[in-house]
């Protein structure tokens, strides 16, 4: 393995999705809830881009493992965002425009040993 293969095999980017955004009354097309996990991804990544976790995940290829949670709505999303910046976990929440609306947060690559029991709450985004 390349050096710091196993080092990168073990981050794991989180992003978490509204999923009431493809539910009536808002039933948003399945390409644009996609859109706003993808937007989430590339801030929290771009905003984190010196951090050596962020680095090796980047490089890490085919090997990036990301995991995409459900929030069931804005009010949960905003609180997950409150307890991630009480313990100084980097993440960036997505914020629609011109709706001004928070859609999705993602963390930066993190181990996932060092940040999953803020996220357990949250079921896998089906």
């Amino acid at each position: 393995a390349a050096p710091g293969a196993t080092v990168a095999a073990a981050l794991v980017q989180y992003v978490v999705l509204r999923g009431d955004l493809g539910r009536p009354p808002r039933s948003w097309p399945l390409g644009a809830v996609v859109a706003q996990g993808c937007h989430a991804a590339l801030a929290a990544a771009h905003v984190h881009r010196q951090h050596p976790d962020t680095r090796a995940y980047l490089e890490s290829g085919g090997a990036m493992r990301t995991v995409v949670l459900e929030a069931p709505d804005e009010a949960a999303l905003t609180a997950l965002a409150e307890t991630l910046k009480q313990h100084n976990i980097d993440h960036q929440v997505w914020t629609e425009q011109p709706e001004n609306m928070a859609t999705c947060l993602a963390l930066r690559p993190y181990p996932k040993d060092q940040v999953h029991q803020h996220l357990k709450k949250f079921k896998l985004l089906k």
